[in-house]
Protein backbone atom coordinates (compact mmCIF):
# COMPACT_ATOMS: atom_id res chain seq x y z
CA UNK A 1 0.00 0.00 0.00
CA UNK A 2 1.05 3.26 -0.85
CA UNK A 3 1.03 5.85 2.22
CA UNK A 4 1.96 9.08 2.11
CA UNK A 5 1.20 12.39 3.90
CA UNK A 6 -1.91 14.71 1.62
CA UNK A 7 -3.15 18.16 2.00
CA UNK A 8 -7.14 17.38 1.05
CA UNK A 9 -8.73 20.89 0.15
CA UNK A 10 -11.94 21.75 -0.93
CA UNK A 11 -12.85 25.33 -2.52
CA UNK A 12 -15.88 28.01 -2.69
CA UNK A 13 -16.26 29.96 -5.13
CA UNK A 14 -18.06 33.72 -4.79
CA UNK A 15 -19.07 33.69 -8.93
CA UNK A 16 -18.74 31.84 -12.06
CA UNK A 17 -15.11 33.53 -12.91
CA UNK A 18 -13.90 30.53 -10.73
CA UNK A 19 -10.46 32.82 -10.02
CA UNK A 20 -11.28 33.76 -6.03
CA UNK A 21 -12.37 31.63 -3.17
CA UNK A 22 -14.98 32.30 -0.61
CA UNK A 23 -14.12 29.92 1.55
CA UNK A 24 -11.84 26.83 1.97
CA UNK A 25 -11.46 23.98 4.06
CA UNK A 26 -8.33 21.48 4.44
CA UNK A 27 -8.04 18.52 6.16
CA UNK A 28 -4.40 16.84 6.53
CA UNK A 29 -4.21 12.97 6.27
CA UNK A 30 -0.88 11.25 7.19
CA UNK A 31 -0.58 7.39 6.90
CA UNK A 32 -3.98 7.27 6.77
CA UNK A 33 -5.28 9.29 9.20
CA UNK A 34 -6.75 12.66 9.37
CA UNK A 35 -4.54 14.96 12.01
CA UNK A 36 -5.29 18.64 11.26
CA UNK A 37 -7.68 20.38 9.34
CA UNK A 38 -8.36 24.14 8.64
CA UNK A 39 -11.77 26.12 7.85
CA UNK A 40 -12.31 29.80 6.92
CA UNK A 41 -14.20 31.90 4.89
CA UNK A 42 -12.66 34.54 2.44
CA UNK A 43 -12.74 37.84 1.53
CA UNK A 44 -12.82 37.62 -2.36
CA UNK A 45 -12.71 40.82 -3.27
CA UNK A 46 -15.45 40.50 -5.96
CA UNK A 47 -18.69 40.36 -6.43
CA UNK A 48 -21.01 37.43 -5.72
CA UNK A 49 -23.15 35.35 -8.50
CA UNK A 50 -26.89 34.46 -7.52
CA UNK A 51 -26.45 31.05 -8.76
CA UNK A 52 -23.02 30.88 -6.02
CA UNK A 53 -24.98 32.19 -3.43
CA UNK A 54 -27.83 29.81 -3.54
CA UNK A 55 -25.00 26.90 -3.81
CA UNK A 56 -22.62 27.47 -0.99
CA UNK A 57 -25.06 29.73 1.19
CA UNK A 58 -21.82 32.26 1.41
CA UNK A 59 -23.04 36.03 1.01
CA UNK A 60 -21.15 38.68 0.38
CA UNK A 61 -22.03 40.03 4.11
CA UNK A 62 -20.80 37.06 5.49
CA UNK A 63 -17.22 37.30 3.96
CA UNK A 64 -17.09 41.39 4.62
CA UNK A 65 -14.25 42.16 7.29
CA UNK A 66 -12.79 38.55 6.92
CA UNK A 67 -9.02 38.10 5.83
CA UNK A 68 -8.37 37.71 2.03
CA UNK A 69 -6.38 35.08 -0.11
CA UNK A 70 -3.02 36.83 0.71
CA UNK A 71 -3.75 36.79 4.51
CA UNK A 72 -4.39 33.60 4.68
CA UNK A 73 -1.85 32.33 2.16
CA UNK A 74 0.54 32.22 5.40
CA UNK A 75 -2.13 30.04 7.14
CA UNK A 76 -2.35 28.03 4.19
CA UNK A 77 1.10 27.04 2.77
CA UNK A 78 2.35 25.24 5.06
CA UNK A 79 -0.44 22.86 4.83
CA UNK A 80 -0.52 22.65 1.41
CA UNK A 81 3.51 22.19 1.73
CA UNK A 82 2.72 18.95 3.98
CA UNK A 83 1.78 16.49 1.34
CA UNK A 84 0.14 15.38 -2.31
CA UNK A 85 -2.19 17.63 -3.14
CA UNK A 86 -6.12 15.73 -2.74
CA UNK A 87 -9.24 17.73 -3.83
CA UNK A 88 -12.25 15.77 -5.45
CA UNK A 89 -12.49 17.14 -9.28
CA UNK A 90 -9.08 18.45 -8.41
CA UNK A 91 -8.23 20.09 -11.46
CA UNK A 92 -11.10 22.71 -10.83
CA UNK A 93 -9.64 22.89 -7.05
CA UNK A 94 -6.17 23.46 -8.11
CA UNK A 95 -7.29 26.04 -11.33
CA UNK A 96 -9.14 28.25 -8.23
CA UNK A 97 -5.82 28.03 -6.36
CA UNK A 98 -3.49 28.50 -9.00
CA UNK A 99 -5.66 31.55 -10.27
CA UNK A 100 -5.81 33.13 -6.70
CA UNK A 101 -2.17 32.97 -6.27
CA UNK A 102 -1.48 34.63 -9.76
CA UNK A 103 -3.90 37.40 -9.38
CA UNK A 104 -2.52 38.34 -5.68
CA UNK A 105 1.14 38.03 -7.37
CA UNK A 106 2.09 35.04 -5.00
CA UNK A 107 4.95 33.23 -6.01
CA UNK A 108 4.60 29.41 -4.66
CA UNK A 109 6.12 26.14 -6.27
CA UNK A 110 6.13 25.91 -10.14
CA UNK A 111 4.15 22.58 -9.57
CA UNK A 112 2.74 19.62 -7.31
CA UNK A 113 1.37 16.23 -7.41
CA UNK A 114 -1.80 15.54 -6.95
CA UNK A 115 -4.61 12.78 -6.86
CA UNK A 116 -8.54 13.63 -7.69
CA UNK A 117 -11.20 11.41 -5.64
CA UNK A 118 -13.69 11.24 -8.58
CA UNK A 119 -10.91 10.25 -10.74
CA UNK A 120 -10.01 7.83 -8.68
CA UNK A 121 -13.70 6.55 -7.66
CA UNK A 122 -14.20 5.99 -11.48
CA UNK A 123 -11.45 3.84 -11.13
CA UNK A 124 -12.34 1.62 -7.84
CA UNK A 125 -15.89 2.44 -7.96
CA UNK A 126 -16.91 1.92 -11.72
CA UNK A 127 -20.65 0.45 -10.68
CA UNK A 128 -21.25 3.77 -9.01
CA UNK A 129 -24.37 5.93 -10.38
CA UNK A 130 -22.13 8.55 -10.35
CA UNK A 131 -18.28 10.33 -9.02
CA UNK A 132 -20.39 13.14 -7.50
CA UNK A 133 -18.59 13.60 -4.58
CA UNK A 134 -22.12 13.48 -2.66
CA UNK A 135 -22.75 10.31 -4.22
CA UNK A 136 -19.83 8.53 -3.10
CA UNK A 137 -20.12 9.72 0.64
CA UNK A 138 -23.40 8.34 0.38
CA UNK A 139 -22.05 5.47 -0.74
CA UNK A 140 -19.59 5.01 1.99
CA UNK A 141 -21.80 6.22 4.46
CA UNK A 142 -19.65 9.36 4.94
CA UNK A 143 -20.92 12.41 6.60
CA UNK A 144 -21.56 15.53 4.24
CA UNK A 145 -22.87 19.23 4.38
CA UNK A 146 -22.56 19.74 0.76
CA UNK A 147 -20.87 23.12 -0.39
CA UNK A 148 -19.40 23.42 2.84
CA UNK A 149 -15.34 23.80 2.01
CA UNK A 150 -14.55 21.67 5.67
CA UNK A 151 -17.29 19.11 5.46
CA UNK A 152 -16.23 18.60 1.50
CA UNK A 153 -12.77 18.17 2.40
CA UNK A 154 -13.55 15.58 5.40
CA UNK A 155 -15.65 13.80 2.71
CA UNK A 156 -13.00 13.84 0.26
CA UNK A 157 -10.21 12.61 3.22
CA UNK A 158 -12.74 10.02 3.81
CA UNK A 159 -12.81 8.78 0.35
CA UNK A 160 -9.24 8.98 -0.13
CA UNK A 161 -8.30 6.76 3.30
CA UNK A 162 -11.10 4.53 1.60
CA UNK A 163 -8.98 4.37 -1.53
CA UNK A 164 -6.01 3.76 0.27
CA UNK A 165 -7.00 0.41 1.77
CA UNK A 166 -8.14 -0.23 -2.03
CA UNK A 167 -5.21 0.08 -3.83
CA UNK A 168 -1.53 1.64 -4.46
CA UNK A 169 -2.16 5.25 -5.27
CA UNK A 170 0.76 5.65 -7.82
CA UNK A 171 -1.13 4.88 -10.32
CA UNK A 172 -3.40 8.00 -10.44
CA UNK A 173 -0.87 10.54 -9.26
CA UNK A 174 -0.82 13.62 -11.56
CA UNK A 175 1.13 16.72 -12.14
CA UNK A 176 -0.05 20.42 -11.89
CA UNK A 177 1.57 23.28 -13.36
CA UNK A 178 0.83 26.41 -11.61
CA UNK A 179 2.10 29.13 -14.37
CA UNK A 180 0.09 27.33 -16.86
CA UNK A 181 -2.83 26.09 -14.65
CA UNK A 182 -3.13 22.91 -16.17
CA UNK A 183 -2.64 19.35 -15.57
CA UNK A 184 1.36 17.82 -17.04
CA UNK A 185 2.85 14.57 -16.93
CA UNK A 186 -1.12 12.90 -17.32
CA UNK A 187 0.41 9.26 -16.28
CA UNK A 188 1.70 10.19 -13.48
CA UNK A 189 5.70 10.45 -15.05
CA UNK A 190 6.20 13.69 -12.62
CA UNK A 191 9.22 15.41 -12.56
CA UNK A 192 11.69 14.68 -9.59
CA UNK A 193 13.42 17.61 -8.94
Amino acid sequence: MYDNSYAVFDVETPNSRNDRMSAIGVVLVEDGVQTAHLYTLVNPETGFDPFNIQLTGITPRMVRGKPTFPVLWELLRPMLEKGILCAHNAPFDLGVLGRCLQDYGIEWVPWRNYVCTCQIGRRLLPDAPNHRLDTLAQRLGLPLDHHNALSDARACAGLLQYYQKQADLRFVLRSYDFRTLRTVYPSGNAPTD
